[in-house]
Parts: structure tokens; sequence; C-alpha cells
């Protein structure tokens, strides 16, 4: 196998500066052959060019010619490999830059999470560290440390995925030969099954809020028990998307806070998300109402801007949404749930009556129906237990369709 040519010079400079014009004399200065401890060691090698430039990588500062030496093997390596790892660059300023590039691609609030993430224990874990010198064992030792303090399983899985995921877009980038933290995402947690209302429970709470509010959010959550909407999808819902006359409305947007309750208005992550709802009768009375509302409170208007909102039009905030859902709640002793449990309540009503798992994926508008199967396949139960009687029903049919006779199985006449 042909060697590849040697390249590179490894050679000591200083600071010492020219009395005359002040320049550096760099590697000229005379005490560098008279003081073997004047000046420190520098590389200097030439890289493949680039757009037809020469270029050329020098890099000072080692306190021996072995060192520099090492580095300059480091840096000719990873121009073969095809991997240029920065020996400068650490952690805290990669995952930085990572998540600003990341910002197009990401919702607000979960751009914010992220955020909080880094800040609070990525930076400072691995921050000082060079992206280049971080390893598995410093990974799984601070994953051990987090445990044993008493850390939630959720909230370390979450931050080492995401360290995970930033370090994948190094190696894609071929800033790093391999990804430390690919084998140290500890197993996440099992999600713990979520509080649903029964069918009775939720007409109960939607008779008592149209018995003693019958405001706009006795609307509100008519209609996320009646489609499933999301808290986000309901309180964005614009009366252009509302299309009566055809019982249907168009998921078009997502409503988020974040930044101490700054309200952010964007589509939803996943095309499935956008798409068409169909309207029960219930539901339609619901949206009939507001409307009926809205324009009695603007007699000379138009029915425009958001479906639910705000005397003013403003959005309303999801904090005090909730806030009004667990008192109306308690009022009635239910089991306490949060806003996205409407959705799940709708979910299990649904399956509970029977209808297929494919439709209730596509009312939910998931990706797909791993999704739906993976959130609520607890609740099929019942449906496995009348499957497989079906089954043995079918059987012991045909099993009496047969007679037995000195020879064997025959069909019966």
């Amino acid at each position: 196998m042909a060697q590849r040519p040697k390249r590179g010079r490894v050679y000591r400079r200083c600071g010492c500066t020219d009395g005359t014009s002040g320049k550096q004399l760099g590697s000229w200065c005379p005490r560098l052959a008279a003081d073997l401890a004047h000046g420190r060691w520098t590389y200097a090698v030439d890289l493949a060019p680039e757009d037809g430039r020469r270029r050329t990588r020098r890099r000072g500062g080692f306190t021996s010619r072995a060192e520099a030496a090492r580095e300059m093997a480091r840096v000719l390596d990873a121009e073969y490999r095809g991997v240029y790892e920065d020996r400068t660059l650490r952690v805290g300023l990669f995952l930085y830059e990572w998540l600003e590039a990341k910002r197009p691609a990401l919702a607000p609030n979960t751009w914010t999470g992220y955020q909080a993430c880094i800040e609070r224990d990525l930076v400072p874990a691995f921050g000082g560290m060079l992206l280049v010198d971080l390893r598995p064992k410093h990974i799984d030792a601070w994953v051990s440390t987090q445990l044993a303090s008493g850390r939630g399983r959720t909230t370390v899985h979450h931050a080492v995925a995401m360290l995970r995921n930033a370090l994948n877009h190094a190696v894609r980038s071929w800033r790093l030969r391999y990804n430390p933290a690919k084998h140290s995402v500890p197993a996440k947690p099992r999600a713990a099954v979520r509080v649903c209302w029964t069918p009775d429970q939720a007409a109960a709470f939607l008779r008592h809020n149209t018995e003693h509010y019958a405001d706009r959010l006795t609307d509100l959550f008519e209609v996320m028990l009646g489609t499933g909407m999301r808290r986000g999808e309901i309180l964005a819902l614009h009366w252009s998307d509302v299309h009566l006359m055809d019982r249907q409305l168009y998921v078009r947007w997502t409503l988020t806070a974040v930044n101490n309750g700054k309200i952010h208005l964007s589509e939803p992550k996943t095309e499935a998300s956008r798409a068409w709802i169909s309207l029960s009768p219930r539901v339609m009375a619901a949206l009939h109402r507001q409307a009926a509302l809205q324009m009695a409170a603007h007699p000379h208007g138009r029915l425009e801007g958001l479906v639910f909102a705000r005397p003013d039009g403003d959005p309303l905030r999801p904090q005090w949404v909730l806030d009004q859902l667990r008192e109306r709640t308690a009022e009635l002793d239910l089991p306490k749930i949060g806003l996205h449990d409407l959705r799940h309540t709708a979910a299990s009503i649904m399956i509970a009556a029977g209808i297929p798992l494919a439709v209730v994926s596509k009312t939910l508008r998931h990706s797909n129906l791993a999704i739906t199967v993976d959130l609520y396949g607890h609740l099929l139960k019942d449906s496995a237990d009348d499957a497989v009687v079906a089954l043995a029903a079918a059987l012991d049919r045909a099993d009496a369709g047969f007679e037995r006779t000195p020879r064997g199985l025959c069909r019966a006449a």
C-alpha cells in the first residue's frame, strides 16, 4: 500500500516584535536559537484546496514539538478521512450553533424547551469540553449521576436524546467521526396511562357547563370533546376555516404560549394534522351558539377572526382555559384531567363505541396507525375479546358441519 507523502512542518515561534516596525518576529526571533525555552511550538500544513484556492492551517501555542506534531497528524488524518475536527470548538458553542440552525424547523415552544435543556443541563455538564474530546464515558457518568441524585428518568432521557441528535448533525457535517452519545441514551420510561372520562362523566361535565355557565368555554369544551382537536388547534381556529354548510372545519393553525405566556400562531407540525374534520350535530350546535354570541356582541360586524377569543378578539391563554377546566371539574368532583386529556377522552369513547381503530386514527389526524395503537392499544381489550370469541364461534360452526364416521370426518349432508 502506497504511503501518503509527508506534509506540513513544525517549528517554534514567539511573540517578540521588531523594535523598528513593531511587527512580530515569529520564527525569525534570534532568541529562539539561544534559548530552547523561548517561544511556543507551531505547526503549519497545506490542506486540499477548495474552490481552487490554497489553504494553509497554522496552529500554535503547543508546549512541545511532539504535541504540535501529533496535532498536525490529526489534521492530516482528518483530511484523508474527510472529517475535519476542530480542536478549538467546544461543546457549548457547538450546541448553541446547532440550536440556532434548528430554529426555522422547530415550533416556538419546542425551540424554547431545547434552549432550556441546553442551558440547564448540557452546557453545565459538557459545555467547556472540546467537541472532539467528548467520549461516551463522560455522558454515561453524567447520566448515572443524574439518576442517582433523583432526577426524573424522562428528563434525563430527553436531555441525552437531544445531545445525540445534535452530535448526529456533527457527524453528518463531517465534524466528528462518530457520535459519542449514540448508545448513551437511557431507556425512555413507559408513559403513564392518561386519565380519561367515561361517556357519563363527559356528558355530565358538558351539561354542567350549559346549565351554569353557557359561555364561550362551554362551546369550546363541547367542540374539543366532539372532535378530539388539540388544545392549540381549538384556540387557533378561525371562522374562515369553519364551513357550517358542509359540516366541516379545517385545521390550519395551532397556538402556543412561550416565554411567560407570549402567544404564537404557527402551522401544525405534521401534514396529517392539517386536515378536514367532520362535525356532529352537537358540535354544529355549539358553533352556531358561539357565532350567535359573537354577532350579538358586534351586531354591525362580520363573523371573522378567532372562533374562541377574548371580548377584544385576542386569543385565549391556554393556562386560563386549563384553570377554568380544573375549576369546573372540581365542582362536579370528576377526575382531574388536562386539556389534552379531553382529546384522549374523545378517542377512548370512539374506541369503546366500536369504531374501527383506522377510523379513529384518521379522525384524530395521527400521522400513521402505529401512533394510535401505541396511545390507545390498552383500550382495545374488549375488542380483542370480541375478536377471539368470534373466531371461536366460526370454528365451532364449521366443526358442527362435520360428521364422524368409521373412516374419519366428512361433511354432513
